[in-house]
């Protein structure tokens, strides 16, 4: 079955994950979710993925230490942090760092899916 991309969501809060979870799958995305930063890093070194939604602020690895590992280990993929706290120094780090978006909390799902669409069709071209 054909679908639009593979994204990973990373949030320490299950109900962010589950309803993120739910609308990229609406729209035909192949959705895997964590709440656990470690269980999202196994995942990423076992497996592809186009885009990576992530929390900044979560018990073990951030949202930053995340979008380093993907830099370091899955450069064509696509990192999207979402947040509540957005400091202008976490700003500027993920803008240095590479992330795709910076997205302050409450989500539009509308915006975030536009956002992860975009993300995934940079990404696929990078690994083409």
């Amino acid at each position: 079955m054909s679908h639009q991309g593979d994204v990973l969501v990373l949030d320490d809060e299950p109900i962010v994950c589950e309803r993120l979870t739910d609308h990229l799958q609406k729209e035909d995305f192949s959705v895997e979710a964590f709440t656990e930063s470690p269980k999202a890093i196994d995942r990423l070194a076992e497996t592809s993925f186009d885009v990576v939604v992530t929390d900044l602020k979560m018990k073990g690895p951030n949202g930053l230490e995340i979008l380093h590992y993907v830099r370091d280990h899955a450069p064509g993929t696509q990192v999207i942090i979402i947040t509540g706290y957005a400091s202008i120094d976490a700003i500027r780090e993920a803008e240095y760092g590479g992330v795709f978006e910076f997205v302050p909390k409450p989500l539009s799902m509308k915006a975030l899916t536009s956002l992860v669409k975009k993300a995934t069709r940079k990404a696929r071209k990078e690994k083409a």
